[in-house]
């Protein structure tokens, strides 16, 4: 039985960046508060707590001068109501998410009615569609075309930056089919994430060959279930949080496990499942 990692494991370099941020002010300034979690992982939430990052729900909460801003970003009517009560804003967005941002904002402002691929819960995709000044919507099924009244004459479409690239230009290429007549544009921009895309794509290429994969994240993770999602197409796939989670069942008749891991995914994390598998590939035998 044989245990490999996918080639692209770990932090990306947006979470990266944040935590590098949250961590060099909480030193500074002796802790400090985020609106809502940094990122979609709770052991990592749960390390930055240790060091004085908390955790606030709303701008109503916020208790000191200064609050960070998570990797997904927020929509400019937030940013300014934080603004107006003279709190200042570090801004751990992910670049990828920002250029998601500036998207939308563009085409909304060059008359586009902006149809952004995504979760409409999740923060991102709530911040992307708030720099379209109203002019959006969020879906997965381009059947949400036909209850647009009138249908906007301008399309634009761009992604949640962690999508998978073929769902997406699917669902581009039906809303093309939908909503294309006589005298319209559709405009569509590819904001996935580079990395996001990297690693999908070695994590496909590893469950292709693999008995099991297992996939390392948040369970509200928007990138760690696509990554089960895509691998769970080729073959058996298991989203975990932590090691504690891993059934020795699993494993029987196994060769090769392959294991990935969400953007957000912490190196203790990954190398806490790893040691669990060794452990239970050698009891196995």
């Amino acid at each position: 039985m044989r245990i490999e990692k996918a080639a692209e494991i770990g932090f990306c370099f947006g979470v990266k960046r944040a935590v590098n941020i949250l961590e060099k002010v909480a030193r500074e300034q002796g802790g400090v508060e985020t609106l809502g979690a940094i990122v979609h992982n709770q052991q990592v939430v749960q390390k930055l707590a240790e060091i004085g990052v908390r955790v606030v729900d709303s701008v109503a909460e916020i208790k000191g001068k200064s609050v960070a801003i998570s990797c997904h970003g927020v929509d400019p009517q937030l940013e300014e109501e934080i603004r107006e009560r003279h709190i200042n804003i570090i801004n751990t967005t992910c670049p990828f998410v920002h250029r998601a941002q500036a998207a939308a904002k563009k085409l909304a402002d060059a008359g586009f009615f902006v149809v952004v691929y995504g979760d409409a819960d999740h923060p991102e995709v709530r911040g992307v569609l708030g720099w379209t000044g109203g002019r959006g919507v969020a879906a997965v099924d381009e059947k949400f075309i036909a209850g647009l009244e009138p249908l906007p004459r301008c399309l634009g479409v761009l992604s949640q930056t962690t999508q998978i690239p073929a769902d997406f230009t699917e669902f581009a290429k039906k809303l093309i089919d939908a909503a294309f007549s006589k005298d319209s544009e559709i405009r569509i921009i590819d904001t996935i994430c580079h990395d996001i895309r990297k690693r999908q794509h070695q994590a496909l290429k590893l469950a292709k060959k693999a008995d099991l994969m297992v996939v390392i994240g948040g369970y509200n993770s928007a990138n760690s279930n696509r990554l089960a999602e895509l691998c769970s197409k080729v073959t058996k796939t298991y989203l975990v949080e932590t090691a504690d989670e891993i059934q020795p069942p699993w494993l029987q008749g196994c060769r090769l496990i392959g294991v990935t891991a969400g953007a957000s995914t912490g190196e203790q994390t990954i190398d806490e499942v790893l040691r669990r598998l060794e452990a239970i590939a050698l009891k196995e035998g």
